[in-house]
């Protein structure tokens, strides 16, 4: 028996008053899996991870997440099934410390009221005591441990951008969605962002990128989706998209790409 998907888009469109800016696209994300979704600027990338994220509501389509309908679910409640996003621009609290940023995060997680919090019950300390664990294992797996005491507005545009992925990993998702992750990232910045996205698979967790960084999605990704104009045009292998004579000619035009 064949594992179902854990997330799944079928015939996904967004339509805004004339301009359809996404068009019946079918796109699914396995367990462990990393996919990421390219394609030119104004195919619809943003729009469509906009409305897998709960962000808008699709026109048309439907959308299953950890096989629930949720379809038009909102984003909160996607991130309260497991669903975690960064955004193209940082959204890291600046005046905040490293630290600080991914504790808010774990806040997710409490079960505790506020009265535990007065008293500070056991079930509160040992809650907190998880949480900051939590932190710990984020902050040391985006590489940032080092910076916890650092203000967040004082990091390189790069780091901002690791912090946001700690930010993300502190709620625990199931599906990671990453927007343009290697954005600002130097070389050897964006070669290790590719290995924590494979030590995540590894670790089971799904994520869902996009990307124009080709080195990134040759090195990371599984299965690549491409869209343009809205729509569909190929999916496969990061080989398999990177030699196909449509996705060539309407994206990579004649960039030389190396795995």
């Amino acid at each position: 028996m064949s594992t179902p998907a854990l997330l799944q888009a079928i015939g996904i469109s967004k339509r805004f008053g004339g301009l359809q800016a996404v068009l019946d696209v079918d796109l699914s994300v396995m367990p462990g899996e990393v996919v990421g979704l390219i394609g030119p600027n104004g195919a619809g990338k943003t729009t469509l991870f906009n409305m897998l994220a709960g962000s808008m509501p699709p026109s048309a389509g439907r959308l299953w997440f950890g096989g629930e309908d949720c379809t038009g679910a909102s984003a909160h409640h996607m991130a309260q099934r497991g669903m975690a996003r960064t955004f193209q621009i940082t959204s890291v609290f600046p005046a905040l410390t490293v630290w600080d940023n991914v504790c808010a995060a774990t806040h997710r997680h409490q079960r505790t009221d506020w009265l535990g919090a007065v008293w500070r019950s056991r079930a509160y300390r040992d809650e907190q005591t998880q949480m900051s664990e939590r932190a710990t294992h984020a902050l040391q797996q985006a590489g940032l441990w080092h910076r916890r005491h650092d203000v967040g507005s004082e990091l390189p545009y790069g780091e901002q951008r690791k912090l946001e992925i700690a930010i993300a990993l502190a709620t625990a998702p199931r599906l990671l969605l990453l927007d343009e992750p290697a954005a600002g990232m130097n070389p050897e910045e964006a070669g290790k962002l590719v290995l924590l996205i494979q030590q995540l698979r590894d670790q089971g967790m799904a994520v869902l990128l996009v990307e124009h960084h080709m080195r990134v999605v040759m090195g990371a990704c599984d299965r690549v989706v491409v869209l343009s104009s809205g729509e569909k045009i190929a999916e496969g292998t990061p080989k398999e998209v990177v030699s196909n004579p449509e996705v060539v000619r309407v994206y990579l035009g004649r960039e030389t790409v190396h795995a």
